[in-house]
C-alpha cells in the first residue's frame, strides 16, 4: 500500500490516472503529450503508476496501451472508509432514534442500537 500511496501523492500521476479513466487504452505518445514536461519525466511516473498497480498496459504491435487499474484504490477504500462509514451510520442512526422520540414524547430514549433494532423486529 505504500507504493499506492506514494504515487497517489504526485499531481501529475494523478493526472495521468485522470487521462486513463477519461481515455481507457490511451497510448504512450498520447499520454506524454499532456503534459508541458520531457517525455522521460512523464514515463518516469507511468513507470512509477504500474509498479504500484495502478495502471496496466498492453502491446498492441509497436505501440503500448495504458489502462488505469482502480482495484489498488478500491483496496484502500475498502480497508479505511467501510469501517468508517458503518461507525458513522450506527451513530446517525441513534442520533435519529433520539430525535423521533424527543419529539414525540415517548419515554426514556433507547441509546443502544443494536436493542432498539431487535425491539422493533421482535414488537
Amino acid at each position: 500500500m505504500d507504493a499506492i500511496f506514494a504515487a497517489l501523492a504526485h499531481a501529475g500521476r494523478r493526472r495521468i490516472l485522470d487521462i486513463l479513466k477519461e481515455r481507457p487504452g490511451s497510448t504512450v505518445g498520447e499520454v506524454c503529450a499532456s503534459f508541458a514536461t520531457s517525455r522521460i519525466a512523464a514515463l518516469k511516473n507511468l513507470k512509477v503508476l504500474e509498479e504500484a498497480g495502478l495502471v496496466a498496459s498492453e502491446r498492441v504491435g509497436r505501440t503500448r496501451r495504458l489502462f488505469l487499474n482502480a482495484v489498488p484504490i478500491q483496496m484502500i477504500y475498502e480497508r479505511w472508509m467501510t469501517q468508517y462509514s458503518a461507525l458513522w451510520a450506527e451513530r446517525l442512526t441513534s442520533i435519529k432514534y433520539r430525535v423521533e422520540h424527543a419529539d414525540a414524547g415517548a419515554g426514556p430514549v433507547i441509546r443502544n442500537t443494536k436493542r432498539r433494532k431487535k425491539e422493533l423486529h421482535d414488537g
